[in-house]
């Protein structure tokens, strides 16, 4: 990569732009949740979607999963140390949002 082409803002919305990185990435930050959970607090989410968030979030080293040798089988999500490290942000987004909504109406 070009030094002069590197953009960090970028490379941040490569890793939480799309429209449910950041959900996804919020509601863990109380902590873990199990998978059916997390995906209901994400309303509007399909499975498939949930499914591909989740794994790019993982893949990107920003969640972590554990697997409990149960039946039926239990999965929970939690935020990594590098996620953790995007909670100003994350938090940051939500008073926003909840500032601007109440200006428009």
């Amino acid at each position: 990569m070009k030094e002069n082409s590197y953009c960090p803002l970028n490379y941040t919305m490569d890793l939480i732009g799309t429209k449910w990185k950041p959900l996804v990435l919020f509601h863990l930050l109380k902590g873990p949740l199990r998978s059916g959970v997390l995906q209901k607090k994400v309303p509007g989410i399909s499975n498939k979607m949930f499914t591909q968030t989740v794994m790019a979030l993982e893949k990107d080293g920003l969640i972590a999963r554990k697997v409990f040798p149960e039946v039926p089988p239990k999965v929970e999500y939690y935020l990594t140390e590098r996620g953790k490290s995007l909670e100003e942000i994350l938090r940051s987004l939500d008073i926003w949002g909840l500032e601007d909504a109440k200006k428009i109406k």
